[in-house]
């Protein structure tokens, strides 16, 4: 008798916080018409190299990651994925800035100002 063997189901790159998932709802509440959900990519820019970018997406890609959220659909770019395996974003916002904060373990540096990153 040969035994089925189960595997958990592989979890997100990313995790999203609380807060991450309320400003994505917010953002789909605001979003464009043709909008299918917000994406996040990491493109090369900045004095580090690569770049967070949070960007309304209108069409599903094939190597996409794609988180279902009680507000919206968010998708990491296929592309960037390796880059974020294990990170955790959050939402925050104080009295001079409001922003996606990210913690990325494969982060190796980051420039002074924080909007780019080395891995």
């Amino acid at each position: 008798m040969s035994e089925t063997k189960t595997r958990p189901a592989p979890k997100a790159a990313v995790t999203l916080t609380p807060g991450a998932e309320q400003r994505i709802a917010d953002l789909m509440a605001r979003a464009p018409e043709d909008a299918i959900g917000v994406k996040l990519s990491t493109p090369r820019r900045g004095c580090s190299g690569l770049a967070y970018s949070v960007d309304y997406v209108t069409e599903e890609q094939a190597f996409d990651e794609k988180i279902e959220t009680p507000g919206g659909t968010f998708y990491i770019d296929g592309a960037s994925v390796l880059y974020l395996i294990g990170s955790v974003m959050d939402w925050r916002e104080d009295d001079f800035q409001a922003g996606f904060v990210f913690e990325n373990p494969n982060a190796t540096g980051s420039c002074g100002c924080g909007e780019s990153f080395t891995v």
